[in-house]
């Protein structure tokens, strides 16, 4: 096979709808683009958000608060989710997602005290709430920040 001799699948090009061609095209004299208004001149489009002068809905809903666009949100685990590991391993990012309990992991990940931790493990995370890392050691292990 050969560069020249490629072909595109049957049926998979279409050939270009040519408009204003004719009543007998179909879509001839308006083209599709009914009877004038903004929509129907060349040229004439809305923008995105745009309500025909009406205040758009983005402004006309209060805003609160400050949205940190440079955050970088960490996932979450609880410490019940640590019981998945044995007695001595040490949890990382790369084994959480290994093992299904986290199926992203972009800026790290934060551990939550909800549930109870049974097994001794070291667990190396970027962030631990009191509660969790009281758990954690209460239990032998470790809560490294890293």
């Amino acid at each position: 096979m050969k560069l020249n001799e490629l072909s595109p699948a049957a049926g998979s090009v279409k050939e270009a709808y040519r408009k204003g061609r004719g009543a007998g095209s179909g879509n001839g004299k308006t083209g599709g683009r009914g009877h004038k208004g903004q929509k129907a001149r060349s040229g004439g489009k809305v923008r995105i958000g745009f309500e025909g002068g009406q205040m758009p809905l983005v402004r006309r809903i209060p805003k609160r608060g400050f949205n940190n666009i440079f955050a970088q949100p960490l996932e979450i685990i609880n410490l019940s989710a640590l019981n998945a590991f044995e007695n001595g391993e040490t949890v990382t990012a790369e084994a959480l997602l290994a093992k299904g309990i986290l199926s992203k992991c972009e800026y790290g990940y934060k551990v939550l005290g909800n549930g109870k931790v049974t097994k001794n493990v070291t667990v190396q995370a970027n962030a631990f709430s009191a509660s969790a890392k009281e758990a954690i050691e209460a239990a032998g292990g470790k809560a490294e920040v890293i």
